[in-house]
């Protein structure tokens, strides 16, 4: 048995199709955690909901969290487009991927799988989150928005059991990456920035082995589309 963890895809589909089932080869006595960010800015977002719910219909342990981009779409189905910040052809990439023309008429399947995502997930040795905790609170676990938006956070080991802490969000280097995991850092950033492959530097989704920490590395298959590169 193995534990995987990875993060924001954002619509890229084909990539994470690579690296579960080609890279990882995901058994289904295996565990694998996704932190967020599923949907918008790639091409694809059904088709990575869709491929969580078939793994998860064929018995694989797939969890999900909610990332900030999952609970602006969630917004959008009952607000409107309004309720998205994204550009205008990262907007019609959303809408074309689900076969809608406007946000109002996402599916209700859709809209309940967005619902039913938990904002953090605390293993026996690991809390998984998409962006990270205010530590600077009380009670980190109120605090929502910051699970889904905080960016720079300073950890305190002594709010979350002393439990090492595995986020995405904020899009980081891979060779970053690989030197977090290879100090053992308390928190690591799994975020690689798949849906950027116009940047050097990111274009890739990675997915960690909890127990061995193994580092996999799949590139986006998914280009080309249109995307703002990351500044």
């Amino acid at each position: 048995m193995a534990r995987y963890a990875l993060t924001d895809i954002h619509g890229c589909a084909q990539t994470l199709k690579a690296l579960v089932l080609e890279q990882l080869k995901l058994q289904k006595k295996d565990e694998l955690y996704i932190l967020g960010d599923l949907v918008n800015k790639g091409p694809d977002s059904k088709g990575v909901i869709d491929f969580i719910v078939h793994l998860q219909k064929q018995n694989y342990n797939v969890q999900c969290l909610r990332g900030n981009h999952d609970q602006m779409l969630l917004k959008a189905a009952t607000k409107g487009e309004a309720a998205l910040n994204l550009s205008p052809s990262e907007k019609e990439l959303a809408l074309q991927s689900f076969g809608i023309r406007t946000f109002e008429h996402l599916s209700p399947k859709y809209v309940a799988f967005l619902k039913n995502l938990p904002y953090y997930l605390e293993l026996s040795d690991y809390f998984l989150v998409h962006a990270g905790f205010d530590f600077k609170q009380t009670d980190i676990f109120k605090d929502k928005e910051a699970m889904l938006n905080i960016r720079g956070f300073k950890p305190d080991p002594a709010k979350v059991n002393n439990k090492r802490l595995v986020h995405g969000h904020t899009p980081i280097a891979l060779h970053s990456i690989k030197k977090a995991v290879a100090h053992n850092d308390y928190a690591l950033n799994l975020d690689a920035g798949c849906v950027y492959y116009k940047n050097a530097s990111f274009g890739n989704l990675v997915a960690l082995d909890l127990d061995t920490q193994e580092l996999f590395s799949q590139p986006n298959i998914d280009r080309p589309y249109p995307v703002r590169r990351k500044s």
